[in-house]
């Protein structure tokens, strides 16, 4: 109805404007349209129409998915090797096969190319530096022994030189290594097994002939040794007693003034002033010894030459020929009138104060350096550079004990004032101190940086001192096993160090600044300077008192240094 009636409105309002436009009545065909209700035309537009709900749609079962099918299985595509170079073996693409067919790829196969000269040169080169290479590997899997000598004998072995012009030690061993992995990669393994075999046999046949040979751990000594022994220790354990005797003495009297006895000591040793000069050879002196009376003086030299002289007027006495080389050393017997001296001709010789040989010490490998009496004047003590130290029989001459233990050149040598202990000192900048009783190695002295040239016992018992090659002296106590005192001594190295023999209340050092030195083994001080030598001090020896010392140096002069309460004394005696 609705739209009926919005008809009939739409046709009058037509009607009224057709009026008004032939009548020219425009009036009342407003009037007209504005009669007519406007209601029914807008109130359609505002309504809203109502959406009925819809219904649910029914759930419908999903039907189940379809299988797949399996996948076809095509054969594995054999692919030629990749093109390097031009290399004729290279094929076409995946791609070209599935076109034109195995029968063209078949076809690309069989077919030639041709290499260009340049990567022909490539490939050789690549297959060279390929086969170097696997050269080296094998080489370097290759057991080569280290030792130079089974080198050359495997070399020998496989009938190659043993060494080329300029070849090293490395280099030799590389030649091997070079060629046993030529054979191997020849295939040569037979030759090469023939040649490791025939060198186990070298080695292993000495060792089937010496199965049945028991080497004991120890090194055997004679019967003469162990007598030496025990007669050492009995002296030993006497002198050991008096020195202990007499310590305490000091120490418990009150009437015993140490202090005062070691001050008066040390006064005269800085009183010391040159006595008496005298040319002792034509060539330089290496050595000197005084008597134990200290009436006589021994002087060596570098001409093998050695000489008596009486002390104080230093006139010759006798001359002592015999060494076919330069004589290193010489030592008066603390006991008689003998004296022994060592010599670069590998021996040692003994003499009395005539000049005459007694017998002949022979057996050290090397020339000889210093030499030394033991206490009881029995036994004789020589250093030599083949690294031993050797212990002599002096009534017969026989060897009694040859010590190693040192690395290098045994340089000096000194006895314990009791007998029962010796110290060696060499060229591997060490000091050990060596029980004679037993032959144990009972302390190392470790604390020198360069060679020990001096070494000397303290009258006291437990002081040692060491001079070298790093200018200074060490002072070490026995009953600490340790240093005590470092003495930066002297300008240039340390030649010679000696207690004063009596009681050892100073040290002196003769040094190649051309100096000797007095030190108080108090307080290790300075107490007085030994000049006058124009060269090197080579040696240096003290009186059993201390009231006289005696230098030898490369100027070829003998220096008497004297203390002058000495000199007095003597004065005394002329008037």
């Amino acid at each position: 109805m609705d739209v009926d009636e919005e008809n009939t409105v739409s046709a009058s309002v037509a009607d009224s404007s057709a009026v008004g436009v032939d009548d020219q009545t425009v009036v009342p065909a407003i009037d007209t349209i504005s009669i007519q209700p406007v209601q029914p035309i807008i109130a359609p537009l505002l309504t809203t129409t109502v959406v009925p709900p819809i219904a649910p749609l029914p759930a419908v079962p999903l039907p189940a998915p379809r299988p797949l099918a399996p996948l076809p299985v095509h054969p594995p595509i054999v692919r030629p090797p990749l093109a390097q170079n031009g290399d004729p073996r290279a094929s076409d693409s995946d791609s070209d096969q599935d076109e034109w067919g195995s029968g063209h790829a078949a076809a690309n196969e069989s077919h030639e190319y041709e290499i260009s000269e340049e990567s022909r040169l490539v490939r050789e080169r690549q297959e060279k530096a390929i086969q170097e290479l696997l050269m080296k590997r094998r080489a370097a899997a290759l057991a080569v022994p280290t030792n130079d000598g089974a080198v050359r004998a495997r070399l020998r072995r496989l009938g190659e030189p043993i060494t080329l012009f300029g070849e090293r030690e490395m280099e030799r061993r590389d030649r091997l290594r070079t060629l046993m992995a030529k054979l191997d990669a020849e295939g040569q393994l037979e030759r090469l097994m023939k040649a490791h075999e025939d060198e186990e046999a070298a080695v292993a046949a000495p060792t089937e002939m010496e199965e049945d040979i028991q080497y004991p751990f120890y090194t055997e000594g004679s019967q003469a040794l162990l007598e030496a022994r025990k007669e050492i220790a009995k002296y030993s354990i006497v002198k050991s007693a008096l020195r202990l005797h007499r310590a305490r003495r000091k120490q418990g009297d009150p009437d015993e003034d140490l202090d005062a006895e070691i001050d008066w000591s040390l006064k005269q040793a800085a009183s010391l002033v040159l006595d008496c000069s005298e040319i002792g050879d034509d060539r330089p002196l290496s050595g000197c010894s005084f008597s134990h009376d200290g009436k006589m003086l021994a002087t060596c030299a570098l001409s093998g030459v050695a000489k008596l002289w009486s002390v104080p007027e230093v006139k010759k006495v006798s001359t002592l020929k015999g060494h076919t080389e330069r004589a290193t050393d010489i030592a008066f017997s603390p006991t008689g009138y003998l004296l022994a001296t060592a010599s670069a001709d590998r021996t040692a010789r003994l003499w009395n104060t005539e000049g005459s040989a007694q017998r002949t010490f022979e057996g050290h490998l090397d020339r000889l350096a210093r030499i030394a009496f033991h206490p009881s004047g029995k036994y004789l003590g020589t250093a030599s550079f083949d690294k031993t130290w050797r212990l002599w029989d002096v009534e017969t001459g026989d060897e009694l004990l040859l010590q190693e233990g040192h690395s290098r050149s045994v340089y000096g040598l000194s006895f314990h004032h009791d007998g029962s202990l010796a110290a060696s000192c060499g060229l591997d900048s060490l000091a050990r101190v060596w029980d004679l009783r037993s032959g144990r190695s009972i302390l190392a002295l470790e604390g020198h940086v360069k060679p020990v040239l001096g070494v000397s016992f303290s009258p006291n018992g437990y002081h040692l001192a060491t001079g070298g090659e790093d200018n200074s002296c060490r002072i070490w106590d026995l009953r600490k096993r340790k240093s005590l005192y470092i003495i930066p001594a002297h300008s240039n190295l340390v030649s010679q160090v000696k207690f004063e023999p009596q009681d050892g209340y100073f040290l002196v050092t003769s040094s190649y600044d051309m100096t000797a030195k007095v030190w108080s083994s108090r307080d290790f001080k300075p107490v007085q300077t030994l000049s006058g030598h124009e060269a090197k001090v080579t040696s240096l020896d003290v009186v059993g008192d201390g009231q006289c010392v005696a230098t030898v140096s490369h100027d070829r002069t003998i220096k008497l240094w004297s203390s002058k309460d000495n000199e007095k004394e003597k004065t005394m005696d002329i008037d």
